[in-house]
């Protein structure tokens, strides 16, 4: 199946909208096509044709609250403390807060002229680190939730700077750039030049194991994952995967990684310690997926379900892990696309 460079390029176009004032807006029930599953939980969603930002209850599938946002949010984070939601605003400039409980605005941290945010991380040490695509740089902000954080900006010198991964002694980041088809390592704390390699064709998905022993990446052109040495970049192995992969995320756990692959409506399951191919999960089928447009993953916090934004039918399939079964898909904001799991 061929897919239009129209769609396939989704996650690289900045759609410009109207920025609309935020104010909660509660969501009728009837949204919802699901029952009572006896789960528990929040999953926040942002909602880039809509320009907005959701919360769905986990419980009865049930999109509870929907805010205006900044225009068209991709990416976004929830705060160690689970109080703060924080947006990406990649049709704008800024890194914006929300409650995690109302979606009630707290503030806007601005990174400059052109910054288009885009990957985000909320680090377990308390500090928001973010790309800046329009930029080529990654941001570091200081104590985010103060009343003047501090921002400290670190050139990547590459197109595209897209996704990230942050070290868990918060002292190396890590992107992919889209343009430049490079990962590019930046050293946080002595300020030394940035190291970048080639890696595949369009590298974009990026995830460090939880050990931090080991960054995987893939790379959408190539259909294929990488398993990268995080400190020199070599590229230690290379696994073929479905077609189109453009996000990767490892399982809680840190056994495995599954890639979202756009192309043909799967996931592809990766085993982390022997760099093999598990298994392929369908999540629609290669026929619906230029309709569908599947996008952003994340895992629960137990590992038993994976949730996949599905960005062109503003729905989210929410996956049993074991069975590979799409237990239900909950409704979204229009092009739901970052997502975060609180639970």
């Amino acid at each position: 199946m061929k897919l239009r460079i129209s769609l396939v390029r989704t996650s690289l176009a900045a759609t410009v909208l109207s920025t609309l004032a935020a104010c909660s807006t509660v969501i009728p029930e009837s949204r919802s096509a699901t029952v009572s599953t006896g789960l528990s939980g929040t999953v926040f969603v942002a909602n880039k044709r809509g320009d907005s930002l959701s919360m769905i209850d986990l419980a009865s599938g049930v999109e509870t609250r929907r805010v205006d946002s900044c225009s068209n949010p991709h990416e976004l984070a929830v705060s160690p403390d689970k109080s703060t939601v924080a947006l990406a605003c990649y049709g704008g400039t800024s890194v914006d807060l929300f409650a995690a409980e109302t979606l009630k605005p707290v503030k806007s941290i601005d990174l400059g002229d052109n910054a288009r945010p885009h990957g985000i991380v909320w680090h377990a040490n308390g500090d928001l680190y973010a790309t800046a695509e329009g930029r080529q740089s990654i941001f570091w902000i200081r104590r985010p939730l103060d009343d003047d954080p501090e921002t400290f900006e670190f050139s990547t010198a590459k197109q595209g700077s897209h996704m990230l991964a942050v070290s868990p002694d918060g002292n190396h980041a890590w992107t992919t750039d889209l343009g430049s088809r490079t990962v590019t390592r930046i050293d946080l704390k002595t300020r030394r030049a940035p190291q970048s390699v080639a890696v595949g064709e369009e590298p974009e998905g990026i995830a460090l194991s939880p050990d931090g022993q080991s960054l995987w990446v893939s790379a959408r052109r190539s259909n294929e994952v990488y398993e990268l040495d995080p400190q020199t970049l070599e590229v230690r192995k290379t696994i073929a995967t479905g077609a189109f992969p453009l996000r990767l995320a490892i399982r809680p756990q840190g056994d495995v990684a599954v890639t979202s692959d756009l192309a043909d409506g799967g996931l592809t399951v990766i085993d982390l310690e022997t760099a093999k191919v598990l298994r392929q999960i369908a999540v629609s089928s290669p026929d619906e997926a230029e309709t569908r447009l599947q996008v952003t993953i994340v895992w629960s916090q137990d590992g038993e379900r994976i949730y996949v934004a599905e960005t062109g039918t503003d729905t989210i399939a929410e996956i049993d892990f074991a069975t590979g079964e799409v237990l239900r898909r909950l409704p979204t904001g229009k092009g739901g696309d970052g997502l975060a799991v609180l639970e």
